[in-house]
């Protein structure tokens, strides 16, 4: 675990907590050996306002350097901060102060979900999903829409995925959060929103993913022959 953050005081404290919840954790206040080092942990929690670099281009550096879960931590509950972070490839966000028995649950969550990523062997034979132009790659985690590949983000492709195996069935909110975050959501009612809105524009057929008004969401399988007409 690497904690990179140039408030010292919080840093010390952050890494002092977190050891207390059986975590190994490193601190770096500079961006560059932070690069280095994110390439030997599991996870990197990154404070926005570093004073050297921005904290958006920092998430970028992380992101491109590496494939190491990013938990991005700002300072305010601001939609902009939270869409511009998962846009680079943060795999969570959190508000500081967050508590600790939280934070150290979300850290759990976003290794686990890299392990299953990235940690077990692919299974003997293709699971394809077709949908209209939409081809769902299960064991390359590989999207094409009419050929082509479509760029989706680790948790995009997860939700995505979720959908894919119960199509025309609903998705609690709950289980989408449960499933992909780790977590059931309760007092974040953003993160999956924003993953939604980026989903439906990188697929190009925004009515494909269905929202179930105060329930959760479905993949809407009449729809995609709708969307190989467009």
């Amino acid at each position: 675990m690497l904690i990179v953050a140039d408030d010292l005081d919080f840093a010390e404290e952050l890494a002092e907590g977190l050891g207390s919840k059986g975590f190994q954790v490193q601190q770096e206040s500079d961006i560059r050996p932070a690069l280095e080092k994110s390439r030997n942990v599991d996870a990197v929690l990154l404070d926005l306002t570093l004073s050297d670099v921005d904290g958006f281009e920092a998430c970028r550096a992380l992101r491109a350097t590496s494939h190491v879960p990013v938990i991005v931590m700002g300072l305010q509950d601001d939609e902009f901060d939270q869409v511009l972070s998962f846009k680079l490839g943060a795999d969570d966000y959190v508000v500081r102060p967050c508590s600790l028995r939280k934070l150290a649950a979300r850290i759990e969550a976003v290794n686990r979900r890299a392990r299953n990523s990235w940690g077990l062997p692919a299974e003997p034979e293709d699971e394809i999903h077709e949908f209209g132009p939409i081809r769902i790659d299960m064991n390359r985690r590989m999207v094409l829409r009419s050929g082509r590949e479509v760029m989706l983000t680790r948790k995009e492709f997860d939700v995505l995925a979720l959908l894919a195996t119960n199509p025309g069935r609903v998705c609690t909110r709950e289980q989408i959060m449960s499933e992909v975050w780790g977590h059931d959501g309760a007092g974040d009612t953003r993160t999956l929103g924003v993953h939604m809105t980026g989903l439906r524009k990188k697929l190009g057929m925004p009515m494909l993913i269905e929202t179930v008004r105060g329930v959760g969401f479905r993949l809407a399988v009449h729809r995609a022959s709708e969307g190989e007409a467009a």
